[in-house]
């Protein structure tokens, strides 16, 4: 049996590709994984699929940003992921969250084509768009991230494992820019501290400021 004592503690984050705070976090993550012993492992969630039946109490705006841009990214990155493996979604995210916030391209075909093209992925996979039979998939990959923290949250969500084996999850943290060096590893220990506490729900102030992308 491999010894499995210094393996890194795996991380389990659940990403919408649209969502300009979970491509902060996840900035923020990678970053701990150079100052702590951690591996990421990448997961699709949705915010159409979060929001679908709720739309009529979301703002205008919102709504329609759902329901014309929300879509499409989301399908073509669980086809990359049931028919090229979950290995790819890391550099994938990557690719399209650079293009559509650092670049601010949108999250439109022509950002989501060349991503797929820059990380080597066909460009076939554009054809699952607008209706993929990966629909289940993607679903169940949204659904196993909400089950961990509840239908009150968004985008994104982390899972640790607890000293007792059992997962710790939690929404967030919201935070810009994105840590960089000793300030993202006391972050990330704060984080685990308060979030492994039983009965801990919110902590939580205003947002002065959008997304900084400006140290990304």
């Amino acid at each position: 049996m491999p010894d499995t004592s210094t393996a890194p503690t795996p991380v389990d984050f659940w990403f919408d590709p649209l969502c300009p705070w979970a491509w902060m976090t996840s900035r923020w993550v990678l970053e701990v994984e150079k100052v702590r012993d951690i591996k990421v492992h990448w997961h699709l969630m949705s915010l159409a699929v979060l929001n679908e039946d709720r739309l009529d109490e979301l703002p205008e705006e919102y709504r329609e940003l759902l329901e014309t841009k929300a879509w499409g990214p989301v399908r073509v990155v669980i086809a990359a992921q049931e028919e090229h493996g979950a290995e790819v979604l890391g550099d994938l995210y990557t690719a399209l969250g650079t293009r559509i916030h650092n670049q601010d391209e949108g999250p439109g075909k022509e950002t989501v084509a060349a991503a797929l093209k820059e990380v080597g992925l066909p460009d076939s996979l554009m054809e699952h768009w607008d209706a993929t039979p990966y629909e289940p998939q993607l679903r169940a990959s949204h659904q196993e991230g909400i089950d961990k923290v509840g239908q009150d949250v968004g985008t994104p969500v982390i899972a640790v494992p607890g000293t007792d084996g059992e997962q710790i999850a939690f929404f967030g943290p919201v935070v810009t820019p994105a840590p960089k060096g000793e300030e993202a590893a006391r972050l990330w220990d704060g984080t685990l501290a308060v979030a492994s506490v039983p009965g801990f729900y919110e902590l939580k102030r205003s947002r002065t400021k959008g997304p900084d992308f400006s140290n990304l």
